[in-house]
């Protein structure tokens, strides 16, 4: 099981017991320590690493579908912060390029491992239903996060933590019928059918018909990996320069989106992109207003938040814990971008430094 180090050491322990005890707890964590024998640092460490009376350090498991992509930092920031909040280890596993099979071979793992809780992105709307159904049966919670079963299903996870995916692509099929008004857009989509990002595609053409404006719309398919969805997109353009918009519904896809329109001037030919997600080249392409918009489905919250449903849980034996939460949708577009691009942070994935951000500008809703 994969341990969260403290980058700040023994001063950022010190901080968090003064957050939540004051300077008694900090001296009296030492205290302790010396009584028995053990280091003070080492007992202040393990007295700050939980908010919760004595207990195991439960043991996590997180199964992904794409465990490297770069999306996922944050959720992963967001599981070490919690781990360390409440005194437990998590072990990042199942699939780098999106194989149910693999990802169900990993969650059977962890059953098999006897893990105090499981969370999965379920992108599929069966596999998950017999490991998830097994989990149970030996007493292991099992919630999802990113992507959930739709309720026809039966799957039986306990929560679903993440954005509402149907209705994330529904305000972004708003957002493409008031910048395109008419004509022709294309989808992009880099898996149809996985249930992390379908549902995103399913309400943006939802919303597009709702309008009643003449837009029409092509929906493609571009793949899971940067090197094979930005040839599909840029030969997509170059075979439907007519297109009025180009918009994706995937991390990998936006990303792609916005180096075509930069590569071919489309902004300048009146042509609007967007799509989801925080990518840094996403940015960067909205900063210089080659895009319109990103969609941020706040990932560290999706993994920060997990953990605390899974600590709730067991800390009450199963009586609190479980609630569907949704982690939002921010539209970022050229007015709100700078914060994302000036700093680099845990919450955001690109930087690894734990600190207090400080906000800048006013608040916007």
């Amino acid at each position: 099981m994969e341990k969260k180090e403290d980058p700040q050491g023994l001063q950022s322990v010190k901080r968090r017991l003064l957050m939540q005890g004051g300077p008694a707890l900090l001296t009296a964590a030492a205290g302790v320590a010396a009584m028995a024998g053990a280091p003070a640092a080492a007992m202040a460490a393990e007295t700050a690493a939980t908010v919760l009376p004595a207990h195991k350090r439960w043991k996590l498991v997180f199964v992904n579908h794409v465990t490297t992509n770069p999306f996922f930092v944050a959720t992963r920031y967001g599981i070490q912060d919690a781990c360390t909040l409440f005194g437990c280890d998590y072990q990042w596993t199942g699939s780098e390029t999106a194989v149910v099979g693999e990802m169900v071979n990993a969650m059977n793992a962890a059953i098999a491992g006897q893990a105090d809780a499981i969370g999965v992105a379920i992108v599929d709307p069966n596999a998950f239903n017999g490991p998830t159904e097994a989990a149970l049966k030996a007493g292991i919670p099992v919630f999802s996060y990113n992507a959930d079963a739709p309720a026809a299903s039966g799957n039986k996870r306990l929560a679903y933590i993440g954005q509402d995916l149907y209705k994330s692509g529904y305000h972004m099929g708003e957002k493409i019928v008031e910048l395109v008004g008419s004509g022709h857009v294309a989808l992009f989509i880099a898996t149809p059918g996985q249930l992390n990002i379908q549902p995103r595609i399913d309400g943006a053409i939802a919303a597009i018909k709702a309008s009643g404006k003449p837009i029409t719309y092509d929906a493609i398919a571009t793949g899971a990996t940067i090197d094979v969805e930005l040839p599909k997109i840029k030969a997509y353009y170059l075979g439907h320069q007519d297109v009025k918009g180009m918009f994706a519904v995937d991390a990998g896809s936006t990303q792609c989106v916005g180096q075509t329109m930069q590569e071919f001037h489309l902004t300048q030919k009146g042509i609007h992109g967007g799509g989801f997600d925080l990518v840094p080249r996403t940015l960067e392409y909205i900063h210089s207003s080659v895009l319109d918009f990103t969609i941020d489905q706040q990932p560290y919250l999706q993994g920060f938040y997990t953990v605390m449903e899974m600590v709730m849980y067991l800390a009450s034996g199963g009586l609190t814990g479980p609630a569907d939460i949704n982690t939002g949708l921010k539209f970022v577009t050229k007015t709100t971008v700078d914060p994302y691009l000036k700093t680099s942070t845990r919450y955001e994935g690109n930087g690894s430094k734990a600190q207090i951000v400080p906000r800048s500008g006013p608040i916007v809703g």
